[in-house]
């Protein structure tokens, strides 16, 4: 009997691991293939448009002396637009937690709302907004704050930390609604009738329960942030060339894939470092008293 039993939940066992065949066979061929393909590139270089297959460190000697700068400036400017996102994030889902079933359901629904619009069409409306002729320096002009419009607002970090963190705003509000919403406010109100401020309300009995999506939120607004370069092109001017821009500029006008694999791991690799800081800093956070 025992051995029908156990033969039993092998078979329902091997039935289950059958059904992750399909998921596992499109994640090898669409992203762990590919992945490990430019990861051997990386190790090669071109010639005459060729690659030459010869292993060698120097893609990646070439980005340690020149691309550390690129590097760094994506990183440092990412991280901020994943801080702001995520700290924006946090405030409006918790408003929406909070709000009930009236304008909490307005606000989510706004939320899911900007979603429809597209990418091109959020950056050419920012470019609307703060270009030279747009709504905001012609606001200022007009109420005498500045007697010139202001170049500065398009084509600069400013203008690219706005469109990134508006446009990736909506997705990272979600995981961090989705992570409130099992939270029993009758719980808070206990703390808050046994003395609780409402800072410690929300550090020892909120923020522990959603630090894995406040972490989702930081690591999806700092990964498209880094490996984005349509944005940087297209209202951050030459003044904010990120490594997404290029990388680009390797595989499409270069010609030179090897770097360009090169380049692509070395900003994953210091991506994975920021998003591992973030996470014990955010540990670290909520364990200090």
């Amino acid at each position: 009997m025992g051995g029908r039993v156990m033969m039993g939940v092998a078979v329902a066992t091997m039935r289950r691991n059958l059904l992750l065949v399909p998921a596992i066979a499109v994640l090898g061929g669409l992203f762990l293939v590919p992945l490990v393909w430019f990861l051997v590139v990386s190790f090669y270089r071109v010639s005459l448009f060729q690659l030459v297959h010869e292993p060698n460190l120097a893609n990646y000697a070439r980005i340690w002396s020149d691309y550390l700068g690129p590097i760094g400036y994506t990183a440092g400017i990412s991280a901020l637009i994943a801080v702001v996102t995520t700290l924006l994030a946090f405030v409006v889902a918790h408003l929406i937690w909070s709000r009930g079933d009236g304008w909490g359901n307005f606000l989510l629904g706004a939320t899911l709302l900007t979603l429809f619009g597209g990418y091109l069409v959020k950056i050419y409306a920012w470019r609307t907004l703060l270009g030279r002729e747009g709504i905001v320096n012609n606001t200022l002009v007009g109420l005498h704050l500045t007697d010139n419009p202001i170049d500065a607002l398009l084509y600069s970090p400013l203008a690219v930390v706005l469109v990134l963190v508006s446009y990736l705003l909506p997705f990272a509000i979600l995981p961090v609604y989705g992570a409130l919403r099992p939270i029993d406010p009758t719980s808070l109100e206990a703390a808050r009738d046994l003395g609780a401020s409402p800072w410690g309300v929300l550090r020892d009995a909120v923020l522990p329960r959603i630090v894995p999506a406040l972490l989702t939120a930081f690591a999806l607004s700092f990964l498209v942030s880094a490996g984005d370069y349509v944005t940087p092109r297209m209202v951050g001017g030459t003044r904010t060339q990120m490594m997404g821009n290029f990388i680009e500029s390797q595989f499409g006008l270069r010609m030179n894939m090897p770097l360009g694999a090169a380049m692509t791991f070395s900003t994953l690799l210091t991506s994975i470092a920021v998003i591992a800081a973030a996470w014990i800093g955010m540990r670290t956070f909520l364990r200090a008293k």
